[in-house]
């Protein structure tokens, strides 16, 4: 059984820092990316950022230049750093495992961005 277990989320004022971690166990094989997708409220579940086996990387152009997503493959973890966040931000944050043939999700993290 894979299990995705997300931490890091939390409250934080506008324009500091947060750093988000997913760690991934189990019987998963054939990963091919890792990642981070978000929902607000009232709002579609959306991509934030992903890593592609092999060094390639995707982001939402909202969080261009602020977030970096980078990956730990020994440990099967994807940290996701969060700079300059913005009352924007606010959702509940996905981790997302891609392999050959599952898609795996974790649980979900808050990120509360307000003063």
């Amino acid at each position: 059984q894979v299990q995705l277990v997300e931490s890091g989320g939390g409250l934080v004022q506008p324009g500091g820092s947060l750093r988000l971690s997913c760690a991934a166990s189990g019987s998963i094989f054939s990963i091919y990316a890792m990642g981070w997708y978000r929902q607000a409220p009232g709002k579609q579940r959306e991509l934030v950022a992903l890593s592609i086996s092999g060094g390639s990387t995707n982001y939402a152009d909202s969080v261009k230049g602020r977030f970096t997503i980078s990956r730990d493959n020994a440990k099967n973890t994807v940290y996701l750093q969060m700079n300059s966040l913005k009352p924007e931000d606010t959702a509940v944050y996905y981790c997302n495992v891609k392999t050959v043939p599952t898609n795996y999700w974790g649980q979900g993290t808050q990120v509360t961005v307000s003063s």
